[in-house]
């Protein structure tokens, strides 16, 4: 038995192919002292059966990047430790049967090519050349990737497990974690058992590689880490005489994929109605074992396959195999630093993709632990979006039904969750409700999407083309534009930072300028060393020592952890006070006329001038207006204590009637937000986009002394801008633009759009997109020519530095 070391740098926990992926990568950057802890035998929970296929493409520029890096180390990694890994690069060939999954896979390949990935649309028949077993009736389109492939999964992950053992690191099986220590915001090391003995490992650091079993290993440390184990079908036939190598073969469609193996055909299946597994916990004997089977719950699949590959009927199937992996409420994996603590890694949750994203997650997380900071963007996976309630065991058990099934669904834009909702509720959701609002779940909140019309079915019809709401939204941007709308922005998170060193402390976190009077309200970003944007928040200075930071809903919990996590000596307390206020947005050129309808404050420029807020009373009650606007028109944004919020609705809603005042959603102010060019967290400005090309150095306040990412907007400023971001609009008004779609300049690919909406006040497709410039002034970049790539198609476009819309912000101090 292997004598287990009493201190470690870093202990792993779990040998499945993301473990020993993580010690390989660990131990490629040099680290010493890394130990590997797993329950039973290394690749025993899921890895061993998962079916290896192994592809490029994934939804983001970053995440393709990984899974390109991942083909690249399975391809060398058999000569680096003689462990075959059984990876070839047959290639894969998705076919749609419908047109609307004809455009989804159109628009993926667009994407491909934009994301530096190789694919082709073939035809029917050119399908059937080069899958000839294959029935093409019904096809409507595919696209061939050459580069895609597959492998042999457990081997990948002892092909990592031995290159991390040559390097140094200790692999020990049989050993079993049963407590994670921890002191205030540090773990210090694990408790172990193997074979009736127990120890401790201390540690600086511990990963949670877990899989299936990360959300109680999570636990065991205070950590959330939201996932639960499905069941996943597959079957394998007999071998079948003369059958050679054949690419992948995915139609998702019939929510089917195929895998030609030494002679045998592998079916597999992620059906619309998954079922969930171990919702009792796991076994502690679990280990390579398989579930019963349920072909009842296969046949739909199974009968549909035989159609599709006649073949099927004529072989005998070999095997029925069930196996649990584990799937995360928005199907994108976990990764990254966790919220609650300072040295606890998490890499899990891979949603049955963890061959293909093995290599690249454990590269990308190494790197993270090596520096302190993110390698590029990781927003997609980065644990720090899970919200504390998601942990929730019958929350996830609802949602794993339906996340499994949603891999292969159409993923239609603004596709909303079925499963698990109405946790989170503005204090507004009845009253948007009984007005016509369709929701939306964003981070577990309910927003108003839309506000459909008496007339209309209150709820989603989705298309890559026009949806049911288009008209709607159009007229709520009109409203907006021309008289007055009001929509929710509750979700919104609130945080309060207060204490004696507010200001300071504010100042140093934070790139905009915070000594200024009580009631001024500052936008600006919290930047890293590198100059990129790791927050984009608005801030209200509400009292001599206290700071209200308002930040996107999903990113309340990281921008909190971001401000904690840089407290150090400074004397402030951080609160999340989000659910305390509701907030009401009333925009639009009459939006002063109805504040004056309901209050007897002065909302005119000499006592409230834009970027400031003042109480007031409204209604019987009392309010705080903070005049801001993302849609980019004269505004103000109502923070009411939660309690007073149907009251203030209601005294509005009464006093816009004589206005006609009109309910909005979230979609439409993105539409509006997109005219103006307003910046998206997540989509246009991330971690690696530096605040100066993002276009948002008036932001950041360099003659302050010291703030995080100073020296490099410094820096910057200095050499000059290698990217601009861009705001395009197509001139045609047909095409519809989401995000993802390949930027040629003059007849070049260069860059995509990071974001894209629809511009009705224009009548034309919208988008922000980053474009190289290096050695270029702004005016040469302007005036090139532009097309943008929709679905293979090129429409021209024109491109602007300046918001399209108000460039000079005119009406918004009005």
């Amino acid at each position: 038995m292997p004598v287990s070391p009493s201190h470690a740098r870093v202990v792993i926990i779990g040998g499945g192919v993301i473990g020993c992926s993580v010690a390989y990568h660990l131990t490629k950057l040099g680290w010493k002292d890394v130990v590997l802890l797993e329950r039973k035998q290394l690749t025993s929970g899921t890895t061993w059966h998962a079916a290896g296929l192994i592809a490029q493409l994934r939804a983001t520029a970053n995440m393709t990047k990984l899974a390109k890096y991942s083909q690249e180390l399975y391809g060398n990694l058999e000569e680096e430790t003689g462990v075959a890994t059984g990876f070839k690069r047959c290639g894969s060939i998705t076919v749609s049967l419908t047109e609307e999954r004809r455009e989804e896979i159109l628009r993926q390949a667009a994407m491909a090519r934009a994301f530096g990935v190789e694919v082709e649309e073939i035809s029917p028949s050119e399908v059937k050349e080069r899958y000839e077993h294959l029935n093409i009736k019904g096809v409507t389109g595919a696209v061939y990737l050459d580069k895609d492939g597959q492998g042999d999964p457990a081997n990948i992950a002892l092909a990592l497990a031995k290159g991390a053992r040559q390097r140094g690191a200790q692999v020990l099986e049989r050993t079993r974690v049963t407590r994670i220590a921890r002191e205030g915001r540090r773990v210090t090391g694990v408790d172990w058992e193997q074979g009736g003995e127990t120890g401790h490992i201390t540690a600086d650091m511990v990963v949670n590689c877990s899989g299936m079993w990360a959300h109680e290993v999570g636990r065991m440390a205070g950590v959330n880490v939201p996932l639960h184990a499905c069941e996943h079908f597959y079957i394998v036939t007999e071998a079948i005489q003369g059958l050679k190598q054949l690419p992948v073969l995915r139609v998702p469609d019939e929510c089917a994929y195929y895998k030609e193996d030494a002679g045998k055909m592998l079916l597999g299946a992620f059906e619309p109605n998954a079922k969930p597994w171990g919702m009792d916990g796991i076994s502690p004997d679990f280990e390579f074992d398989q579930l019963p089977e349920d072909f009842d719950h296969f046949e739909p699949i199974l009968e549909a396959a035989v159609e599709r590959l006649p073949m099927l009927a004529e072989a005998g199937i070999h095997t029925f195999f069930n196996g649990p992996e584990s799937f995360t409420p928005d199907d994108a994996y976990h990764l990254g630093l966790a919220p609650e603590l300072d040295n606890f890694w998490v890499a899990a949750g891979f949603n049955s993709i963890g061959i293909q994203s093995a290599g690249g997650a454990g590269m990308a997380l190494a790197q993270w632990m090596e520096d302190g900071e993110k390698p590029f963007d990781l927003g997609d996976v980065d644990i720090s979006r899970m919200q504390p309630f998601q942990g929730n065991k019958k929350y996830l058990f609802e949602r794993a039904t339906e996340s499994l099934g949603l891999l292969y669904a159409d993923h239609f834009p603004f596709r909303q969750k079925v499963t698990a909702r109405g946790i989170r509720r503005s204090p507004l959701h009845q009253h948007f409700l009984d007005n016509g609002a369709v929701m939306g779940e964003f981070a577990g909140w309910e927003r108003a999407n839309w506000i459909a019309k008496p007339t209309q079915t209150a709820e989603y019809e989705y298309s890559w083309k026009r949806q049911n709401f288009f008209d709607n939204v159009a007229e709520e941007v009109t409203a907006i534009r021309n008289n007055v709308g009001m929509y929710d922005m509750s979700s919104f998170g609130k945080i309060r930072v207060e204490g004696r060193d507010a200001v300071a402390f504010m100042n140093y976190v934070a790139g905009g300028q915070y000594d200024v009077p009580v009631g001024k309200i500052v936008y600006t970003q919290f930047l890293n060393p590198r100059g990129g944007i790791e927050a984009d928040v608005t801030v209200t200075r509400i009292a001599e020592t206290v700071f209200l930071v308002v930040t996107p809903a999903a990113t309340r919990l990281a921008d909190q952890t971001w401000m904690m996590r840089h407290i150090g000596d400074f004397n402030v307390v951080i609160t999340d006070v989000t659910a305390g206020e509701g907030v009401l947005a009333v925009m639009g050129p009459r939006s002063r006329e109805l504040l004056n309808l309901v209050s007897p404050n002065d909302f005119g420029n000499d006592v409230n001038p834009f970027g400031t807020a003042q109480e007031i009373e409204l209604g019987l009650g009392v309010a705080r207006v903070h005049r801001v606007t993302y849609v980019g028109e004269l505004g103000w944004e109502i923070y009411m204590s939660s309690d007073m919020a149907g009251h203030v609705f209601e005294t509005l809603m009464e006093a816009g009637q004589e206005l006609d005042l009109k309910l909005c959603g979230m979609h439409m102010m993105d539409c509006a937000r997109m005219e103006k060019g307003f910046r998206h967290f997540g989509h246009d400005i991330t971690c690696e986009d530096h605040v100066l090309e993002a276009g948002l150095g008036f932001a950041v306040k360099t003659d302050k002394p010291n703030f995080i990412g100073r020296e490099a907007v410094l820096r910057k400023k200095e050499e000059g801008l290698k990217n601009r971001l861009l705001q395009f609009k197509l001139t045609d008004a047909e095409p519809l633009l989401y995000h993802n779609e390949p930027v040629m300049r003059n007849g070049e690919l260069v860059g995509y759009l990071a974001s894209g909406a629809y511009g009705h006040t224009f009548g034309a497709s919208m988008g922000l997109g980053y474009v190289p410039c290096a050695g270029e002034t702004a005016a040469e970049v302007l005036a090139s020519e532009y097309h943008i790539d929709v679905a293979g198609t090129l429409v021209k476009a024109e491109a602007s530095l300046k918001p399209m819309y108000d460039p000079k912000s005119e009406r918004v101090k009005v």
